[in-house]
């Protein structure tokens, strides 16, 4: 640990990532990418919409080997195929939930939708120039 801190001593705080310089674009561009990801983000739409095979409804089949497990496990606490069957339920369900998950954009102009994706991507930009060594300052 004493050694970390004896590198870190030897480095000033305006070092980004061990190179020389760098916290200003670093911290500028931590700010735009984080606006640019919430504005974003905030025009998204997640709609959920029921389980379905062939057309017919089948939330409740998918729970099934998660409750044939869960009750021999119940029954038998160290049964190798109880918990197999409790852990492909749950699979089941979670890749049920991300299967039937819709995604929309919400209308925006055009001139928004720059604005956000600019933010997003040039503060990314700087985030990954300020690893870069920076010159030391002429003077």
């Amino acid at each position: 640990m004493s050694d970390i801190l004896g590198f870190m001593a030897d480095h000033p705080l305006s070092d980004v990532g061990g190179t020389p310089g760098g916290l200003g674009d670093f911290l500028i561009g931590f700010a735009m990418a984080c606006i640019g990801g919430y504005l974003l983000s905030n025009q998204v739409s997640v709609v959920g919409s029921y389980w379905s095979l062939y057309g017919t409804n089948t939330c409740g089949i998918t729970r099934l080997p998660m409750l044939f497990g869960v009750g021999l496990l119940f029954w038998n606490g160290r049964s190798v195929i109880g918990r197999l069957l409790t852990l492909a339920g749950a699979l089941f369900i979670v890749a049920g939930v991300i299967a039937n998950m819709h995604i929309y954009f919400q209308p925006t102009t055009l001139f928004n939708t720059l604005v956000m994706l600019v933010l997003l991507v040039g503060g990314l930009g700087l985030i990954a120039r300020s690893i870069r060594p920076h010159r030391a300052d002429a003077g």
